[in-house]
C-alpha cells in the first residue's frame, strides 16, 4: 500500500464515501459538489488520476468515473473510518433483542443471524462452535416411533443439538436409556474432536455399546462432526446492484447453499481477535470475491465458541457494520451465560 499525502487521502476517502452511497462510478464534479473538500474539480481529477496509477481506483469505461478497488477499501477500513459508533436507535433495538432470550441456545443463534440481517440490510451469518472447542455434557436418546429416535446432545456451554435418527430395528425405551447413560459416562467432559478421534479408530468387537447400539450409536458420533452455519437474510445481498448480474447472483447463492467452504473460511477467521474485515480478493472463497465480510468471535466464559458477522458488497457502510458486529458479538457472549440454565429438552 503506497503512502498517500493528506490531499490524496482526502480525495480517496471522499470517492469511497460517494461510491458507498450511490453505487455508481464517481466523477470529480460529484466529489467537488457533494463531499465538501474545498478543492476544484480539476484538482480532484488530477488526484484521482494519481490514485488510479497507484492502484486505489479503477475506471470501468473511458468516459466513466472511477470505482474504488479492494486496495482502496482496505485503506478506508484501516485509516479512513474515524470514531465508530452504532446509531443509538440500532444499539437500543439490539440490546432489547437480547434482554430476555427465549428458548435454547440454538434459537438464540438462529435469531442472531436474523438480527444482523435486519439491522444491516445485508446477510447475517453465525457459525456454531467448532469441534475442538466444544465439550460434551450429556447425550440423551428418546424414542419417537418404532424406527425413529431423537438424539439430544448437550455441551458444557449449554448448546443443545437435536436430531431425529433412523434405526434399523426397534429399540426399547430401556435400551435407549442405557445407551444414553453409557455414552454420557464414557465421553462427558471430552471435546467433540477428542470423541471423534477415539471413535475413528477400529472398533473393539467386544465393546457392548457398539455391539448392541450398532448403526444408531454411529449416527450419534456422526452428529458430533457437524458444524451448524446459520444464514439470515440471504436474499438481502441480492438487492445490491453489484449482484444483479445473473451469473454473479448464481455464483454467490451457490456459496451460501453449499456452505462447506464458507464454514471453513469462518473457522479460520475465528482464530483472530477483534473485528475482522475481509475485502474482495482477500477472501479465498472465489465465489465470494465480490463481497466483504465483517466478523467477530463470540465467547463463553472467555473461551471462544464461534464467529458471527455480516456479508455484503465491498461498498458496504463499514462505519456502521463494524460496530454492529462488535456489539452483537458482545451481547451474544453475555446471553450465552444467561441461557445456560434455561435449556429446552424435548419430553
Amino acid at each position: 500500500m503506497a503512502i498517500l499525502d493528506e490531499r490524496h487521502r482526502q480525495v480517496l476517502t471522499a470517492v469511497i464515501r460517494e461510491y458507498v452511497e450511490t453505487g455508481e462510478p464517481v466523477g470529480s464534479r460529484a466529489v467537488a459538489r457533494r463531499q465538501g473538500l474545498g478543492l476544484s474539480p480539476a484538482t480532484i481529477r488530477n488526484a484521482m488520476a494519481d490514485l488510479e496509477e497507484l492502484g486505489y481506483l479503477s475506471q470501468p469505461h473511458t468516459s466513466a468515473g472511477r470505482v474504488p478497488t479492494d486496495l482502496a477499501f482496505r485503506f478506508y477500513v484501516d485509516w479512513g473510518l474515524g470514531d465508530l459508533r452504532l446509531p443509538e436507535s440500532d444499539a437500543a433495538r439490539l440490546r432489547q433483542s437480547y434482554a430476555r432470550p427465549r428458548g435454547g441456545i440454538e434459537q438464540l443463534m438462529e435469531q442472531t443471524s436474523l438480527h444482523l440481517s435486519a439491522l444491516s440490510h445485508m446477510t447475517g451469518v453465525l457459525l456454531a462452535p467448532p469441534l475442538k472447542q466444544t465439550a460434551l455434557t450429556r447425550i440423551t436418546l428418546i424414542p419417537l416411533s418404532d424406527d425413529r429416535v431423537l438424539a439430544v446432545v448437550v455441551t458444557d456451554a449449554g448448546w443443545v443439538t437435536t436430531r431425529a435418527l433412523t434405526v434399523d430395528s426397534p429399540a426399547t425405551e430401556e435400551d435407549l436409556r442405557e445407551w444414553s447413560r453409557q455414552l454420557t459416562r464414557r465421553f462427558a467432559g471430552q471435546t467433540f474432536q477428542e470423541i471423534v478421534d477415539q471413535v475413528s479408530a477400529p472398533a473393539d468387537p467386544l465393546d457392548p455399546l457398539r455391539a448392541r447400539g450398532g448403526a444408531l450409536v454411529d449416527q450419534v458420533f456422526s452428529l458430533l462432526r457437524d458444524r451448524q452455519l446459520y444464514i439470515g437474510g440471504a436474499p438481502n445481498i441480492l438487492e445490491q446492484g453489484e449482484f444483479w448480474d445473473l451469473a454473479t447472483m448464481r455464483t454467490l447463492l451457490r456459496a451460501f447453499e453449499e456452505k462447506a467452504r464458507l464454514i471453513d473460511l469462518l473457522s479460520a477467521l475465528a482464530d483472530e481477535r477483534g473485528v475482522q474485515v475481509t475485502i474482495g480478493r482477500e477472501n479465498p472463497v472465489e465465489e465470494m470475491q465480490e463481497c466483504s465480510l465483517v466478523t467477530a468471535r463470540y465467547t463463553y466464559h472467555d473461551r471462544v465458541l464461534g464467529i458471527l458477522g455480516v456479508v455484503g458488497p465491498k461498498r458496504m457502510p463499514y462505519s456502521k457494520m463494524i460496530p454492529l458486529v462488535d456489539e452483537t458479538a458482545r451481547l451474544v457472549s453475555e446471553s450465552l451465560s444467561r441461557v445456560r440454565h434455561e435449556l429446552y429438552l424435548p419430553s
